[in-house]
């Protein structure tokens, strides 16, 4: 717990300074007027783009998501989704910074398997090596696994991103003990990725003391994307202000809210 004045309590990543904690995805929307008005309501600062599905100017002609999020209101993350090995996410995080104009900060997910999209986290090991070697700003997804969290720490990734549940699942967080052993031992930002479903697995997370959370389907595939991305603003700033304030302790029996201790009658 900290006593930061939740006004003027920032997350800081790669040495920059950010006031939301919300990082949204801008893919699975319907179209790019649908991302924008999102994005705008989320208040995030940091928006993931998979550079294999999203036109970045790599396709002229077609519509370019810099157009409705200009990278001068946005810190651009740039993902590796949908790669299964090491050497792919490297050579897409070189193509992110060719595109980007010299990008350094980018979110490395290596996966496992199609069906459940876990990570495969020696291939991780393997492209995160290669990657800080070349100068880049890692962001890992990784499993709940506090081991995995603090190796990635070691090796240099500037944040850790463990699931909460498989992607796009709407789960919620499946193992919170894990979630806080990775928080109580990092010293470096841990943002819960992946498997929120709702504004409530949200705080959750927060309360738990993550850094922050990054999450797409959630938002792009409520039935108004546009509102839940508003509801998931508003529960990641309610859970770290309670995370600040901090809970009181959980007892097995009932505390009056107004004991009858020194009264007179």
């Amino acid at each position: 717990m900290s006593d930061t004045n939740a006004n003027e309590d920032t997350l800081k990543i790669a040495g920059k300074t950010y006031r939301s904690r919300l990082l949204v995805g801008s893919g699975k929307y319907k179209d790019l007027e649908e991302t924008r008005l999102a994005t705008e309501a989320s208040g995030a600062e940091i928006i993931t783009v998979a550079i294999r599905r999203t036109n970045m100017g790599q396709t002229p002609g077609e519509p370019n998501i810099l157009d409705v999020l200009p990278p001068e209101q946005y810190t651009y993350l740039p993902n590796t989704a949908m790669c299964y090995t090491a050497d792919d996410a490297i050579r897409t995080c070189r193509l992110a910074r060719e595109l980007l104009d010299g990008h350094r900060l980018i979110k490395l997910e290596v996966l496992g398997d199609e069906k459940t999209l876990f990570p495969d986290i020696q291939q991780t090991y393997v492209a995160a090596e290669t990657l800080i070697k070349e100068g880049f700003e890692v962001m890992v997804y990784t499993n709940d696994d506090p081991i995995a969290a603090r190796n990635f720490e070691e090796m240099g990734c500037v944040a850790v991103m463990p699931l909460a549940a498989p992607i796009g699942s709407g789960l919620g967080i499946r193992n919170l003990y894990n979630i806080r052993q990775i928080v109580e031992n990092a010293n470096v930002p841990i943002l819960v990725d992946a498997g929120v479903g709702t504004a409530s697995d949200a705080a959750i997370a927060m309360e738990l003391g993550c850094h922050g959370v990054l999450m797409n389907t959630a938002i792009a595939g409520a039935m108004n994307p546009v509102l839940m991305a508003s509801a998931m603003k508003k529960s990641v700033q309610a859970g770290r202000e309670a995370y600040l304030a901090g809970r009181i302790p959980k007892k097995a029996y009932a505390s009056a809210s107004s004991p009858i201790d020194g009264t007179f009658f």
